[in-house]
């Protein structure tokens, strides 16, 4: 008669680690004195469980990479990089996709997220050669990532834009925003471009109206922005505005 609560006790055992259940669970008629005949079982069981619960996140293939980036670019928690998801990275990573408009935002480092961390870690935002005085709007093609620097320094950090796909080139240059309205219509594309500011010929800032990292979409040749970055950027240019565009986007 003691085998059979034992053989039910394992049944129920498997399953507790399988499901991800408390330990309570555990409370048929019968089975707490086959539990107690395995306790080394029991407690590594529920540990493991735990230790799942608490990161909170999965662990996505880019990981080591993401935490990495993460604490070169700062900002968004203490990350270890060690490529084991921890409850810190997982905010951390959380934190970051939330800013950047990454979907689903809960905290797999995936293609996306390690696309747009490494872009955001590789912009050298001494590369633009804004001048000393006055405001700059910067815009990395290569790296599609945009900045603002005022009287020679970082005002706004680097963001992720989308520039103009193969056939229409967004070029670079030094250019001044000649234009500026809150709300564009398009009348080649029909459609409203939000914090409209134009700098070159029918190109200029907008809010993105499709989901900015969809990178082989590009643009018509404007610089797609995240609708706060889109924002903040309307809030501190004017008619005149210094725009420097420099390196060229890949394929195009």
């Amino acid at each position: 008669m003691r085998r059979v609560p034992v053989r039910l006790a394992g049944a129920a055992l498997a399953t507790l680690v399988g499901g991800g259940l408390g330990a309570m669970a555990l409370s048929p008629s019968g089975a707490g004195a086959a539990v107690r005949t395995a306790p080394a079982a029991k407690v590594v069981s529920t540990t493991v469980v735990t230790k799942a619960a608490a990161a909170g996140c999965a662990t996505g293939k880019y990981q080591k990479q993401v935490e990495g980036y993460l604490k070169k670019i700062g900002g968004y928690g203490a990350v270890k990089v060690d490529g084991k998801q921890s409850a810190a990275d997982c905010a951390a990573i959380k934190k970051f996709q939330a800013r950047f408009g990454i979907k689903p935002a809960k905290g797999l480092a995936g293609p996306t997220t390690y696309d747009v961390a490494k872009r955001l870690a590789s912009t050298k935002t001494a590369a633009c050669k804004a001048p000393k005085s006055g405001l700059t709007f910067c815009i990395d093609l290569t790296h599609q990532t945009t900045w603002v620097m005022k009287n020679g320094k970082v005002h706004l950090k680097p963001t992720v834009t989308r520039t103009g796909m193969k056939g229409y080139r967004t070029p670079a240059g030094t250019f001044k925003i000649n234009k500026r309205t809150k709300k564009e219509w398009s009348d080649p594309y029909k459609v409203w471009l939000p914090y409209w500011q134009r700098f070159i010929g029918g190109r200029g800032f907008h809010q993105t109206t499709t989901y900015i990292h969809d990178k082989w979409r590009g643009s018509h040749g404007c610089v797609n922005l995240l609708p706060q970055d889109a924002k903040a950027y309307y809030g501190l240019g004017k008619i005149g505005s210094r725009v420097k565009v420099i390196g060229r986007r890949p394929g195009t």
